[in-house]
This record gives C-alpha cells, sequence and structure tokens, in this order.
C-alpha cells in the first residue's frame, strides 16, 4: 500500500471504541503494515490541552457552541500535527473520534444547527474526511452501564449526561449513517469484541485490495 488510509471510529459512550481500536491495530500490524492509533479530542499537546478543558466535569456552564468550537480547533491542530504527517508516510491511521462525534455529539444530540455544525468542521478539516469509518453501535444502557463497571476509565462531563441525550446522540449517528453510507460501516458493539475487531478486520483489509 503505496498511500496512507485515515480510519475513524466512532459511537456512543460505553461503545468499546478505544478497546477495539487497541485490538484492530494489533491485528493490523501483525500483517505487516504500518499503524498509528490516536484520539480526539488529543492526539497532540495543543490538542489534549483543550480536551482537558472540554471534559473537565467542573465546565458544567460550557454553551453548546463553545463546546462545538473547541472541538473543531483540536481536530485541527490534531489533523496537521500527527494525522496528515502519518498518511504521508503510508501509515494506515486509527482515529478514535472526527467529525462525526461533533455532528453527532454537538449537533443532534445539543440541538444546534447541523449544518453550521458541519461547516465549522470544514473549515478545520478543508476537506480531509475519513477514507472508512465504523461506527460500533450500542444501546445507550448498555454503554453506560459498561462506563459504571469500568473504574478505570475516565469519568468525564459527557459521562455525566442523562440517558436521554446519549439517546439523541444515537440518532445522530444514524442521520449519519443514511447520509454518508459510502463511508460509514455499521458494526454491532453489543457482541464479543473479538467479533467486533474480526468485522472490522476484514473490512480493512478488502478495503486495502481495492486501494
Amino acid at each position: 500500500m503505496n498511500t496512507g488510509m485515515f480510519i475513524s471510529l466512532e459511537g456512543g459512550d460505553g461503545a468499546g471504541k478505544s478497546t477495539a481500536i487497541t485490538l484492530l491495530e494489533k491485528r493490523i500490524t501483525e500483517q505487516g503494515l504500518p499503524v498509528l492509533v490516536t484520539r480526539e479530542p488529543g492526539g497532540v499537546d495543543i490538542a489534549e490541552q483543550i480536551r482537558e478543558v472540554i471534559l473537565n466535569r467542573a465546565n458544567t456552564k460550557m454553551d453548546g457552541r463553545t463546546e462545538a468550537l473547541l472541538y473543531a480547533a483540536a481536530r485541527r491542530q490534531h489533523l496537521v500535527e500527527k494525522v496528515i504527517p502519518a498518511l504521508e508516510q503510508g501509515k494506515i491511521v486509527l482515529c478514535d473520534r472526527f467529525i462525526d462525534s461533533s455532528l453527532a455529539y454537538q449537533g443532534v444530540a445539543r440541538g444546534l444547527p447541523t449544518d453550521e455544525i458541519f461547516a465549522i468542521n470544514q473549515f478545520a478539516i478543508e476537506d480531509r474526511m475519513p477514507d472508512l469509518t465504523f461506527y460500533l453501535d450500542v444501546s445507550p444502557e448498555v454503554g453506560l452501564a459498561r462506563i459504571e463497571a469500568n473504574s478505570t476509565r475516565e469519568k468525564n462531563r459527557l459521562d455525566l449526561e442523562k440517558v436521554s441525550f446519549h439517546n439523541r446522540v444515537r440518532e445522530g449517528y444514524e442521520l449519519l449513517i443514511h447520509k454518508f453510507p459510502e463511508r460509514i460501516v455499521r458494526i454491532n458493539a453489543d457482541q464479543p469484541i473479538e467479533q467486533v475487531v474480526d468485522e472490522m478486520l476484514a473490512i480493512v483489509q478488502e478495503k486495502i485490495k481495492k486501494a
């Protein structure tokens, strides 16, 4: 593979993205392909500092538009400093969240106009969309129960939201699947994590063959 491939993982809180991305990295690396794993918001120093502000549990007064702008700012810095250089080196970039999170969380769930959220992010990413997006789908009840049971996972400001908020997030992702069917692949995240990773790996392998 001469050129890189940009793959994002999306899903509601507790969908298992962090575990899945670690296992997927291992499986792809075993095939001798160069992989970079990163996350949003964060991934580089400046974006990690913005992450601290966004997800700080004390910042309950944060306005929805402020939140959306901060995510876009972090996304821009992360993209130019880490993602694009890795792609130019021919790496497969596995990113825990990208633009779809802003559309689902700040757009649909926060009730902000999704076209405006998309415009803000288009300015930030300059049309650098993922080549492939896996949406790990699980009910908010299951996802939040996993978070509650996981003592090692960071509990952030979004974890304080009610189930109704997380239901709207899921509705947002459903809309995105219909909007970008050629890019977003739904994966049932309510099955054993090994099966989740097997499904993702098979799709990645097929996309590499076509590249």
